[in-house]
């Protein structure tokens, strides 16, 4: 089993709903256990401005599914959960993201990991240290706790009192 972290986002319509439907499918994947989740967070857009904020959070996952199929699973529970596609960057329903795969380092056409931007996103460094800040960052060779430190985005990412529950069969 390899340590996996995803960070969730939404910002358009019932925020909240489209997060609680991807942790259950999430729960639901085979081969794998979602074993925390961190609060959720509302967090100022990057990339393109004009658009709602975001709430995000990150789950860590215990899986043995190999990286490339667990990121075709996670584009097929966005599709199911209702995310259209539309410009990069802009707005959406729901978004899952491949930060870290264990130790694991990739860099193919398709897949980046760890995520290439992570050491310059609050709105995933801020979740991600409430459930592993003793993570180590396998290229930077810092913990979760030491790459917020040194982070250079401002951006604003507030704790909410919104309530997500891992529901599911498992």
């Amino acid at each position: 089993m390899s340590r996996i972290f995803i960070g969730l986002g939404s910002n358009i319509g019932e925020r909240v709903v489209y997060l609680n439907r991807a942790l259950s499918e999430l729960v639901e994947l085979h081969q794998t256990t979602v074993k925390k989740i961190s609060s959720v967070y509302e967090t100022e857009p990057v990339g393109v401005k004009e658009q709602p904020k975001f709430l995000n959070m990150v789950a860590e996952l215990d899986s043995t599914l190999r990286p490339d199929d667990l990121v075709r699973e996670l584009k097929e529970i966005e599709v199911r959960v209702g995310r259209t596609l539309r410009e990069h960057w802009g707005p959406r329903e729901i978004d899952l993201d491949l930060l870290y795969y264990g130790g694991e380092m990739l860099n193919e056409t398709t897949l980046q990991v760890p995520h290439p931007e992570i050491s310059n996103r609050r709105f995933v460094l801020v979740p991600l240290k409430e459930i592993a800040a003793e993570f180590q960052d396998p290229l930077r060779h810092l913990n979760v706790e030491e790459l917020l430190q040194r982070c250079s985005d401002t951006s604003s990412v507030r704790k909410t009192n919104r309530q997500i529950s891992l529901q599911g069969k498992k």
